[in-house]
């Protein structure tokens, strides 16, 4: 489970119905997140206020949990993220890849 995933990054799902589907995160809660194009339900609505044209069926994205995604370019080759502390005290994330150079992901701050 990666604690370091944020809105915006490009996950691959590892397991679940949609193994295999690459997307981009929309939203993340605690232990789980939104992604593009994974985990479409057909969500019923009936008539309200304001549709006043009647009920209606909407397909839309529900969350998926952390632990079944991993992060990814957005070809789909996954990787992993390891901190690595500079000598000024500033951490960064570095991929993991075996057999591939580390680069920089991104600076580690708070989780979001």
């Amino acid at each position: 489970m990666s604690k370091w995933i944020r809105q915006g990054d490009h996950v691959k799902v590892m397991a679940g119905n949609d193994k295999g589907k690459v997307g981009r995160v929309l939203k993340k809660y605690q232990d789980y997140a939104t992604v593009e194009g994974v985990n479409i339900r057909k969500r019923h609505f009936r008539k309200g206020q304001q549709s006043q044209q009647g009920g209606r069926v909407v397909e839309m994205e529900m969350p998926i949990h952390i632990s079944n995604v991993m992060l990814c370019t957005e070809g789909g080759e996954t990787f992993r993220l390891s901190v690595q502390q500079s000598g000024s005290g500033e951490k960064k994330l570095v991929t993991k890849k075996a057999g591939l150079e580390q680069k920089i992901y991104r600076l580690a701050k708070e989780r979001a």
